[in-house]
């Protein structure tokens, strides 16, 4: 079966929409042939696609803003394909996708519904209505709708749509190489290896962890992310009263302004901006750190792919208590759930867990483990290509 998967972001582009949408490509290249459709970047320097068996199509449409568009010559280009794949929120595309499936009838649409976009800041709210608009059409049109979970789904802009086509929704989660985001490995095959080990094991947690636990946040810096709540773990950080320090991973054009709030709040000693890095650096952060914060706003973030990324390096959680992403992990056991826009509920949970280091040894153990049972990419992909394949 010839497949268009059609997305707003994909790779180089730093993002859990795209970042997802290229791994399902190659996992339904294995029995269909897929041809991806997405935006070039907005620097205008065509990328060069991530290595793969997909084929990958760059747009520039005239008409653009942010990640919305209206590529006009796109639904010309999709004629000769027998499904659709469309990745929610695609503004503007979305319309022409939904003009293109009524006029080719037999042409076949499946939605995987990302997130909700209910507090857009500025203009960008009354760019986003006509999709919202068209989006109950849309749905009616699709044959399935793929969510990361149900309590997302029947929580949050797609509640009445879930009601009406039950049969429609699909949980399927997003998954993890398990094998690449894994804990750091530990070789005791000789006892002076092993006594070396629990020495340096034993000083960490006595004394080097007293001097300081390391948190680490991996989010967007930009204004597509704006909902990822740094700003609220900037403010808990004061609150914490355990020696702390924290780690920023990810760039972008609101970074100026969470480094004024680092300085203004005088965390400059305590909080690092370590950018954009390699994947191979953001495994060994996870592995390096003790806590990750996850500490999201609203129902923007609908599941949070860094948390199946921290948990699979064996990395306990705190992350906010929202739809979709309280099912990623239980609370009380492989993390904790925070109250979201709570700086006091914050500052709480991080001081509760950076001083019970044998909680969060036995949170540690269960993130490995809940990653490897659920998270699994090769068990996702089996869920994936059944979907596809009925």
């Amino acid at each position: 079966m010839k497949i268009a998967q059609i997305v707003c972001a994909f790779p180089p582009y730093a993002g859990g929409i795209g970042q997802s949408a290229y791994r399902l490509g190659e996992i339904l290249s294995r029995e269909h042939q897929v041809s991806t459709f997405t935006l070039a970047p907005d620097d205008g320097k065509l990328p060069s696609a991530p290595l793969g068996v997909q084929r990958v199509f760059f747009l520039r449409p005239k008409i653009r803003f942010g990640h919305g568009a209206l590529p006009l010559s796109l639904p010309f280009r999709l004629l000769s394909y027998d499904l659709l794949y469309l990745h929610y929120p695609f503004f503007g595309t979305d319309a022409l996708i939904l003009l293109l499936t009524r006029l080719k009838k037999k042409q076949r649409l499946i939605i995987h519904y990302h997130m909700d976009t209910p507090a857009l800041p500025g203009i960008k709210k009354i760019l986003a209505a006509p999709s919202r608009f068209l989006l109950k059409s849309l749905i009616k049109r699709a044959e399935k709708i793929i969510v990361s979970s149900r309590d997302y789904a029947e929580n949050g802009q797609l509640a009445k749509s879930a009601a009406l086509y039950p049969e429609k929704i699909k949980a399927i989660p997003f998954g993890i190489e398990t094998e690449v985001f894994r804990p750091k490995i530990k070789t005791q095959s000789q006892n002076i290896a092993k006594q070396a080990t629990d020495i340096i094991d034993f000083v960490t947690r006595r004394f080097i962890k007293r001097g300081g636990h390391v948190l680490l946040f991996v989010g967007g810096l930009d204004n597509a992310h704006y909902f990822k709540g740094l700003n609220i773990l900037l403010r808990a950080i004061p609150l914490v009263k355990a020696p702390i320090s924290l780690n920023i991973i990810g760039d972008g054009d609101l970074r100026p302004n969470y480094e004024k709030e680092v300085a203004t709040y005088g965390l400059k000693q305590k909080v690092r901006f370590l950018g954009r890095v390699s994947e191979e650096e953001l495994i060994r952060q996870y592995q390096s750190a003790d806590l990750l914060i996850l500490p999201s706003i609203n129902k923007h973030e609908a599941f949070g792919l860094v948390l199946i990324e921290a948990m699979s390096c064996g990395l306990p959680l705190i992350a906010s208590n929202l739809p979709g992403m309280r099912s990623v992990f239980n609370d009380g056991e492989q993390g904790l759930y925070c109250k979201a826009g709570d700086v006091d509920d914050l500052a709480e949970k991080i001081s509760s867990l950076v001083q019970d280091e044998k909680r969060r040894q036995q949170m540690a153990k269960a993130a490995r483990a809940l990653a490897q049972e659920k998270y699994a990419w090769e068990k996702i992909a089996d869920k994936i290509l059944d979907e596809f394949s009925e």
